[in-house]
């Protein structure tokens, strides 16, 4: 129990901690974090066999120091000083060594000051005060046949981010529904770029209808279950649902994005309600009073700082804001997330002993993860690759979607049948979101003089592009998918469907003559075609003679650019995690 929960808080001194001086390689006493690097006082060492406990410096992010048995460190509680101690006299050399070489054995999850949070439903911070405790509060479950692994430099990764309304911890049984195994209720999944220098998190609607792979999940008892796989299927059964785990929800995902998920990251209700009461509470903004007897959620117009039951009731209303659905309740759930971030990101968090081993003590006991993260070393790992991210790069993005066509009366939804892929595409080329003119822009810089020779010179409108399509993609439908995109949604009327190419194409094509270059160049850009793909002839075209577009192998996609910078989709809605918005 830590100093603040004793009562104790105002007892804490966090410029009073031991040290790990890198000169000499011992454990000092650091009495002024201003004055530099203070004079050797060496921690009183271990004797074989005590217990042992650790402690962050607060402002340099040093490495833990530790104590005996009978004088072991409570979070916030000052240490006594040297003075107080009998002296400040080394042990013996023989003693310097164990503790240095056990030291370096047993370290745990240390300062990563500035890190965001990585666990966005109910996250921790990077800046951490751990003690060895907290490693055993993390609950891992390894997904049949899906290698755990590690993170790789110059390796974009993407984490899985799983709220379940599973009804479990004190409380919560009475919202509904408490013997249920729980719902992949509310999903993101966090792309962290392989550069590291920004993320995106997108949100999956619970009632996306969607295919759920087979899948293999190991039951409580070790017996390997095997779940057949189902079309047209509500995405939040892929969890919980005939004994499916998290990696049935993984593989859903990747089926769904074309993206692997590397790692998945699991919460429940209490996570939102102990997450933010360990971190002072959450701000948020309304724009008008909300009363809502649902969610028992009551707030005033204008900014509040929530937390515990209120800040549950906030994420889980869906009555109150826009037009009450789902999708509605996933932009409060965004804002929320990223003012969560922003809290935890902030002084007032990192420079409070208190505050961080609440919020790491809250954090390891509400995740439930995979082999590949579920340790404190291996979550330090996660934290060290998120540092860098400023938060106004990192990009709250919501799946685009339509109304189920399949229902007279809509309930569910499916996939954009081309923004969808759009943003697939965007994550898939590792693009960023909150910097893609910049992205695109670069790469337009990169093409050869003979692309960029091709690509000059002025267009022509769309509604006076001409064009027949081929398929070549050995992608069925892939024509007439396109033919939609560029009559429906680009105002490309006169465009016509030829059905198979005569064979496979590698490659795309646009056939096109002299006098139909300004069509080319607008249907280059409409479709993100490179110069590569544009084949000129020699001879002008008669008024009403079409091009020939021929889809090849490299076509992902209807409104998917086949080359070059992702697209991403016009009127997709983000939340930029640095910036306050009220919910309306």
């Amino acid at each position: 129990m830590d100093a603040h929960s004793r009562g104790r808080a105002d007892e804490i001194d966090p410029a009073d901690q031991w040290v790990l001086n890198p000169q000499t390689g011992n454990y000092e006493l650091r009495l002024d974090h201003s004055a530099g690097q203070p004079q050797a006082s060496q921690a009183p060492s271990r004797p074989r066999g005590s217990s042992t406990a650790t402690a962050a410096d607060t402002g340099y992010g040093a490495d833990t120091a530790t104590s005996t048995a009978t004088e072991a460190p409570v979070p916030g509680q000052r240490r006594r000083r040297v003075s107080e101690q009998g002296g400040g006299q080394q042990p013996p050399a023989s003693r310097r060594k164990r503790k240095q070489g056990a030291s370096r054995k047993k370290k745990v999850l240390l300062w990563t000051g500035g890190t965001m949070a990585f666990v966005l439903v109910g996250g921790a911070t990077g800046a951490y005060m751990i003690y060895q405790k907290l490693d055993g509060n993390i609950a891992v479950v390894e997904p049949v046949g899906l290698e755990s692994k590690g993170f790789r430099k110059g390796e974009a990764f993407n984490v899985l981010i799983i709220g379940t309304d599973k009804r479990t911890g004190e409380g919560n049984g009475g919202y509904g529904d408490k013997n249920s195994p729980g719902h992949a209720d509310t999903t993101i999944l966090f792309h962290v770029s392989k550069d590291r220098t920004n993320a995106t998190a997108l949100s999956i609607p619970r009632d996306l209808m969607t295919t759920i792979p087979e899948c293999q999940s190991k039951q409580t008892d070790g017996t390997i279950l095997t779940i057949p796989g189902q079309q047209q299927a509500r995405f939040n059964v892929s969890l919980g649902q005939d004994g499916r785990d998290a990696g049935c929800t993984m593989r859903t995902v990747k089926e769904l994005t074309g993206l692997t998920v590397d790692h998945f990251m699991m919460v429940d209700f209490n996570a939102v309600k102990e997450l933010t009461t360990a971190v002072g509470g959450v701000k948020v903004c309304v724009e008008k009073p909300v009363n809502d007897k649902k969610s028992h959620l009551k707030l005033p117009a204008g900014e509040s700082t929530i937390e515990g039951e209120q800040a549950l009731a906030f994420v889980r209303t869906r009555s109150s804001f826009g037009n009450k659905s789902d999708l509605d309740r996933i932009k409060i759930q965004q804002q929320f997330l990223s003012s969560m971030i922003r809290q935890m990101k902030s002084d007032e968090t990192l420079t409070s002993p208190t505050k961080l081993y609440d919020l790491a003590e809250a954090a390891t006991n509400a995740l439930t993860v995979d082999k590949g993260i579920g340790s404190l070393g291996k979550l330090q790992d996660l934290a060290k690759e998120l540092s860098g991210i400023d938060t106004k790069n990192i990009a709250f993005a919501t799946l685009p979607v339509i109304d189920n066509p399949a229902e007279p009366t809509p309930i569910t939804v499916v996939p954009h049948p081309t923004q969808a892929a759009q943003l697939f595409a965007v994550l898939q080329s590792d693009t960023s979101l909150t910097e893609v003119k910049k992205q695109q822009q670069n790469a337009k810089n990169a093409q050869t003089q003979a692309q960029a020779a091709l690509l000059k010179g002025p267009r022509s409108t769309a509604s006076k592009v001409r064009v027949d399509v081929y398929n070549g993609s050995g992608i069925r439908g892939a024509a007439q998918s396109t033919i939609n995109w560029l009559q429906n949604d680009q105002g490309v009327t006169r465009s016509t469907n030829k059905s198979n190419a005569p064979e496979k194409a590698a490659k795309t094509t646009l056939t096109y003559a002299p006098n139909q270059a300004d069509q080319a160049r607008k249907l280059a850009d409409m479709m993100g075609l490179p110069a590569t793909a544009l084949k000129p002839g020699t001879q002008n075209a008669g008024e009403r003679e079409p091009m020939t577009l021929v889809l090849g192998s490299d076509f992902k996609g209807a409104g998917v650019p086949i080359t070059g910078p992702a697209k991403v989709p016009t009127d997709l809605e983000k939340v930029a995690a640095d910036k306050q918005v009220c919910a309306k």
